[in-house]
């Protein structure tokens, strides 16, 4: 039997904009997500990286709608690691970390500002503070999430202030236009630094829309994370609409074994995170 390495898979549900009458797939309201979740965890997901929304689809900082989807989340699909985001799009600065309270095991944290094609996707650095701040006091690992590479030494700078729990846990955002570009001479320039300057740090990378795939076989074979989901892309591939989540996932599953990887389980996850056993 030939030995792999575990690759953990986030999965993205929902994300923060709208949903088009053409892409019925996203899930939106809790009971969708909850099962939308629970699909994408037996098909191999680990991480499941969670927004809500309103009941007129804006994005929602609601405490009582976190609290059902992590708990139907947890019920459902024992030991996966539940993410909420404390993202900005649609959301006041004031609200971004209410749902901190809930204890997630995780939460996504930008470290700094960065613009977006139509908006400043703004994380001035009291927020940020504030933010990293709230997951300590209640023990919710931080997913940093580089949109730029100051950020990434802006990381590290809390980190070494105590605001950050080493080993951090940094994922690549790339795609977005804007921000960085989905290049694998950059991710690898990125994985070099954070190398560097945090040796004992796990990473992923997000590649968004088209470069969802690509970016995942970059990260498989140069040795991080991956993440996938409805809420980076909705195209299974450029001739039609993913079906699900689940979709996405089992596909990056079936691609780990030829890079020598096998998705991780939510235990081997946990574990690689610095994460308490389920």
């Amino acid at each position: 039997m030939t030995m792999t390495t575990p690759a953990i898979i986030t999965v993205a549900i929902t994300g923060a904009i709208p949903r088009k009458k053409d892409t019925p797939a996203v899930p939106v309201v809790p009971r969708e997500q909850i099962e939308s979740t629970h699909e994408a965890y037996e098909a191999g997901a680990s991480v499941a990286h969670i927004h809500v929304r309103n009941p007129d689809e804006s994005p929602s900082s609601d405490p009582e709608l976190f609290a059902q989807v992590g708990e139907g989340v947890a019920k459902h699909c024992p030991g996966m690691i539940i993410q909420f985001s404390t993202g900005g799009r649609g959301r006041q600065q004031s609200e971004r970390g209410r749902m901190l309270e809930l204890k997630p095991d995780m939460a996504s944290l930008a470290t700094g500002s960065v613009n977006f094609p139509a908006q400043i996707y703004e994380n001035p650095p009291q927020l940020v503070e504030d933010l990293a701040r709230s997951m300590l006091q209640n023990n919710v690992k931080p997913e940093i999430e580089v949109f730029d590479v100051a950020m990434l030494y802006n990381a590290k700078t809390l980190a070494d202030r105590g605001l950050l729990k080493r080993p951090c846990q940094v994922q690549f955002v790339m795609g977005i236009p804007n921000a960085l570009p989905a290049r694998r001479k950059l991710l690898e320039f990125l994985v070099g630094e954070l190398k560097e300057i945090m040796p004992d740090a796990t990473w992923s990378a997000a590649g968004i829309a088209r470069h969802q795939l690509e970016v995942n076989r970059w990260c498989l074979e140069l040795g991080g994370h991956v993440r996938t989901g409805l809420e980076d892309n909705i195209k299974f591939d450029k001739d039609r609409l993913a079906k699900s989540n689940a979709e996405l996932v089992a596909r990056l599953a079936g691609i780990c074994g030829e890079y020598g990887r096998h998705a991780a389980s939510c235990a081997e996850a946990r574990s690689l995170l610095g994460l308490p056993a389920a």
